[in-house]
């Protein structure tokens, strides 16, 4: 039997992971109030816990959107310098990193000599 040709991995999909971790962070909350008039019932039948797991999986759905807040964040930015440092800015037109002075690119200011600002002495 002949071996099929292999095809190349699919890049990975984007999902806007914030509105799923929120929509999951919103269900934990509303089950917990859902459950909070029903304590008495639930502690009664041994099952007292659930709504103080509801809550605890809201709280980490708090965290979570930090999280995932922070990584969308952190991917922007990447990807900002990446199309920076490829050099998308013609010389000249004013954007950062086009290459002219003053440009906010460390090495292209006539007074920093090339040096990082952070080690630089004034």
């Amino acid at each position: 039997m002949p071996k099929t040709p292999l095809h190349p991995s699919p890049p990975p999909l984007e999902a806007n992971d914030v509105a799923i971790v929120g929509g999951g962070t919103v269900l934990w909350f509303v089950a917990f109030l859902a459950l909070l008039p029903f304590q008495g019932t639930l502690s009664d039948h041994g099952h007292g816990s659930w709504p103080w797991i509801c809550l605890s999986g809201a709280g980490l759905g708090l965290i979570g959107l930090w999280y995932c807040r922070a990584r969308r964040d952190a991917i922007a930015r990447s990807r900002a310098a990446e199309t920076q440092a490829a050099g998308t800015g013609t010389p000249g037109d004013g954007t950062p990193g086009d290459g002219t002075p003053g440009d906010g690119t460390p090495g292209n200011d006539a007074t920093d000599n090339g040096a990082d600002p952070a080690t630089r002495s004034d």
